[in-house]
């Protein structure tokens, strides 16, 4: 028996009218609801690029919706990214089915440069759950933690990286603990591939321990920061597989991520 498009790692067919119905309806709605400001849209490259973002907002993920309206509002459907999604959401019931259809394929190597070489654009949001349910009082932190696996696919495919830097947008829930020690001792890295278990607070849901489920968001003003896209000085398989290089390059990228989400976090306040 074959197994599904999927979970072979092939490209699924997303669905465009769904996306177009849903960036021309929504967009006005979610700009008014998040007060959305945004800057730096104009420096976006017409070559294919890698968009790469910090994460918020736990299962909901703001964040990725409006940077999809963003784009399409500039470029049309062909420069909405397709996502590199991690496993767990992938596998949620209702969760993972909307994310295929809205574009987005298995985290790995393999789809990403396909996508890339294909001519597409392409966004991931390296810190997963280690991003998006981190405390509230890192809200302006950028956390990867020791994922490199974005900077090696950029390099891979010799294409620019679009930092994309969101703030306020992890504020449509309350991240009471990122329960990560937690994780360690329950053994969830290993058989969830999840590295943060949270104790947070949102509507409808209350107090939850673990990754919430979707949840009504708190009314939270938004700013996102494209900001100019990097090339980097070396590509190709050579240069991903270079440890320091690809260190250096990391430490470049969110050094740069950080200092902006430090200043728009500034700015809300």
């Amino acid at each position: 028996m074959s197994l599904p498009a999927d979970e072979r790692g092939d490209r699924p067919e997303r669905d465009e009218q769904l996306i177009v119905t849903l960036a021309e309806r929504l967009d006005p709605v979610l700009r008014w609801y998040f007060r959305l400001r945004v800057e730096g849209v104009e420096t976006v490259p017409e070559e294919p690029c890698l968009f790469v973002g910090n994460h918020n907002g736990g299962m909901l993920m703001p964040d990725m919706y409006l940077l999809g309206m963003v784009l399409y509002r500039r470029f049309g459907l062909a420069g909405v990214p397709w996502g590199l999604a991690h496993r767990f959401a992938m596998g949620v019931p209702l969760v993972g089915h909307t994310l295929r259809r809205l574009g987005a394929v298995p985290g790995c190597q393999d789809s990403g440069l396909r996508l890339l070489a294909e001519g597409r654009n392409v966004v991931v949001y390296p810190g997963g759950e280690l991003d998006s349910m981190r405390s509230h009082r890192e809200r302006d932190r950028v956390c990867f933690g020791q994922r490199r696996g974005y900077l090696k696919l950029a390099l891979r495919a010799g294409v620019p990286v679009v930092p994309v830097v969101t703030a306020g947008a992890h504020e449509t829930l309350w991240v009471l603990n990122d329960g990560r020690r937690l994780a360690r001792r329950l053994g969830i890295h290993r058989w969830l591939g999840l590295s943060a278990f949270p104790l947070t607070l949102s509507l409808p849901w209350g107090l939850w321990l673990g990754i919430p489920p979707p949840h009504f968001p708190l009314p939270t003003r938004i700013q996102v920061t494209l900001l100019p896209p990097i090339r980097f000085e070396r590509s190709g398989e050579a240069a991903a597989a270079d440890a320091a290089y690809v260190e250096t390059c990391h430490t470049e990228l969110h050094r740069r991520m950080e200092q902006e989400l430090q200043r728009l976090t500034h700015q809300r306040r």
